[in-house]
């Protein structure tokens, strides 16, 4: 470190760079080098003054002083600050005002090590609401009986195969729809079962985009895209469009509920975080939108090298969920969380409250 004073300005070369100072803002009657008056003092300062993260010595400078460009005179009365932007969060320093015209300065008081033992702690990763939030957006859970919707999208203007936002399109309807009504355009998928049935629980749809109705002349409706997720095309149908409440509040169920996976969606064989299945558990049981559940997988039977015989491994768990929409009989749930794949048949269970 080298300081050079040349006409008043003072440069310091540094290891971490260069800092000039210009003579507008560092006057040398500003800073007296034979030392510090007591009269620059703050009165009633409290000490020791602990240092903060992200302090710097002209926080601390100011601090103490009425002047803050006095950061220099404390870094020249403790040298064993090598680098002024390196100064570090819990040091204590102190002021000895008695000391103030022998030494001036400060004095660094280093805290003693103290060994701290506590349980480990891990910190969780808050789950992306954004992700559930597009989840629920882009598609629903129906009723067999609704895949018809109530109405469809007929065709556009200009003859074009598929449509985006502010496209305007013709629209047939099968029920009464008022210019400002939205209405999602959606296409079925897949058909979740009842667990241990064939009978259909309900039908996983993906939704196209948002429409809203502007007009209606003899019998067809024109209607504008407000929102469009992928392309829009003809015969794609129109239910009415469901209100997102973006506030997703985690609930824990008051009442133990055990169920199973029994859909993964597009017929996967595994599924992970942040995907969408389908569960045994629905309104009937008392389950809600919101309702955090944790997943289980069955232990594996193994054999054992001692004694020979099989052994079943316990049940572990590999993940939590939370619920998006509920039916009668089962749901359809968004994985939070999962440290190994998810299979059909692995056991979901309501999280007890801590």
């Amino acid at each position: 470190m080298t300081i050079i004073s040349i006409n008043k300005l003072s440069v310091l070369t540094l290891m971490t760079g260069v800092f000039l100072f210009s003579s507008s803002l560092l006057q040398a009657d500003t800073l007296d080098m034979s030392g510090i008056e007591a009269e620059s003092m703050k009165a009633d300062i409290s000490k020791p003054y602990i240092v903060k993260k992200g302090d710097t010595l002209w926080d601390i400078a100011d601090h103490f002083f009425k002047d803050p460009y006095h950061w220099l005179k404390v870094w020249e009365r403790n040298l064993y600050i090598t680098n002024p932007d390196l100064i570090y969060p819990g040091n204590q320093i102190w002021f000895d005002g008695k000391r103030l015209k022998k030494e001036g300065g400060l004095t660094l008081v280093q805290p003693k090590p103290q060994v701290l033992i506590k349980p480990v702690e891990r910190l969780e990763v808050a789950t992306d609401h954004s992700i559930m939030l597009t989840a629920l957006e882009r598609q629903d859970f129906i009723q067999p009986d609704q895949v018809q919707g109530v109405g469809h999208v007929l065709d556009s203007k200009d003859e074009r195969l598929h449509f985006g936002v502010n496209d305007q399109v013709y629209l047939k309807m099968d029920q009464v729809a008022k210019a400002g009504e939205l209405f999602d355009v959606f296409r079925s998928t897949d058909v979740i079962p009842v667990a241990n049935s064939d009978k259909a629980a309900g039908v996983l749809v993906q939704h196209m985009g948002l429409i809203r109705i502007i007009s209606e002349e003899n019998g067809i409706h024109r209607g504008v895209i407000v929102k469009s997720f992928e392309e829009i095309s003809r015969g794609d149908r129109l239910k009415p469009a469901r209100s997102i409440d973006p506030r997703i509040t985690p609930i824990l169920s008051e009442e133990p509920l055990s169920g199973g996976v029994i859909y993964i969606r597009n017929k996967a064989n595994e599924a992970a975080q942040h995907q969408v299945i389908g569960i045994s558990l629905g309104i009937d049981d008392g389950l809600k939108a919101g309702t955090v559940m944790s997943i289980h997988k069955k232990g594996r039977m193994v054999n054992s090298q001692v004694g020979g015989g099989s052994v079943l491994l316990p049940t572990e768990q590999v993940g939590e969920l939370l619920v998006l929409v509920p039916q009668q009989k089962v749901s359809i749930a968004f994985i939070t969380k999962s440290t190994a794949p998810i299979n059909i048949g692995d056991t979901i269970k309501t999280v007890a409250a801590p």
